[in-house]
Order: structure tokens, then C-alpha cells, then sequence
């Protein structure tokens, strides 16, 4: 532990408040922090694209939502909507603007630095999941199994269900 002790010889006792935590207690203190993002693929043609939106919690990496849909602001909100009941304070974001018209700025932090983990499930995504993969000849014929199909894995690798 660190301390300014000029600025300390400066404070009368009545204005020092100290609060010691251990680590994993102030991260529930202080609220999850969740790192979201948006994976292409597509569905039939490249003219189709498909996005997977999901978010997972920047501390342990641990899936906690996703949808499917356009790159669009409504699908975001879904997300979103799935989101609430986590209580999530801060989100870890790229610069896609349906987060900043639709996150309040000081629950945003827009940069690469905290969405490394789930840049690195995007790599297992693709490649398990050979629909995924930018370049293949493997892809869904309607969005309907496209959906089912990567819906199957994340629910049982991400959430550890068999359906």
C-alpha cells in the first residue's frame, strides 16, 4: 500500500476515510464490468450478413449473454435488455457507435486494452465453429439454423448446458 503523505500531513482526521477490501470483494463493491462486442459471419451469401453480439464479464471472462441480428442499434438493446439484471457499471467497448449513443459515458470505456478477452473468444469461435471463418465454403443456408448452430455451442461450452 502507497501513500502521499504530504497530502496526508495536510488532513485532519475528520476528513480521512479509509475503506479496505480484499480484491475479489471490491470488484463486487464496486459493480461487474463486462467487455462487449459484435462477430460477423453470414448466412447463404456474404450479402447476408449475420452478427453475433455478446458480452462477457471482463473479470473472469465467463459468458453472460449474446443475440443474433444486423449490425443495428435495435439489436443492441436486446442485449442490453439481457444485460440489466447482471447490474453491470462499466462496460469495455471498440468505437462502434451504438454503444456510445446507448451507454452512458461514464459507465463506457472505448478501447482496445479491455477487450482482450473476448477478442480471444472471437478466435476460439472461429475456430471451432467453421461458419464462422471468414474464408469457407461451410456456412448456414437460413438464419434460422445459423442461430441454432452456434447457439448449440455457446450453450453448452459458454454456459455449460446440453440441449
Amino acid at each position: 500500500m502507497q501513500v502521499n503523505h504530504a497530502v496526508l500531513a495536510c488532513l485532519h482526521p475528520e476528513q480521512v476515510e479509509v475503506e479496505i477490501w480484499r480484491a475479489d470483494e471490491l470488484e463486487v463493491h464496486r459493480g461487474l464490468s463486462s467487455e462487449l462486442d459484435e462477430m460477423w459471419s453470414y448466412v447463404h451469401d456474404k450479402g447476408n450478413p449475420r452478427w453475433l453480439w455478446h458480452a462477457i464479464d471482463h473479470r473472469t471472462g465467463q459468458e453472460l449473454a449474446y443475440v443474433f441480428g444486423r449490425r443495428k442499434d435495435e439489436v443492441f438493446l436486446k442485449l442490453k435488455a439481457l444485460l440489466e439484471p447482471f447490474g453491470i457499471t462499466m462496460y469495455y467497448t471498440d468505437g462502434w457507435g451504438a454503444y456510445e449513443r446507448h451507454l452512458d459515458a461514464d459507465q463506457h470505456q472505448v478501447g482496445k486494452d479491455n477487450t482482450q478477452k473476448i477478442e480471444s473468444k472471437h478466435i476460439t469461435l472461429r475456430t471451432r465453429i467453421k461458419r464462422l471463418v471468414r474464408r469457407t465454403i461451410c456456412f448456414s443456408k437460413t438464419e434460422q439454423m445459423h442461430d441454432l448452430v452456434i447457439g448449440l455451442f455457446i450453450n453448452r461450452y459458454a454456459f455449460g448446458r446440453c440441449l
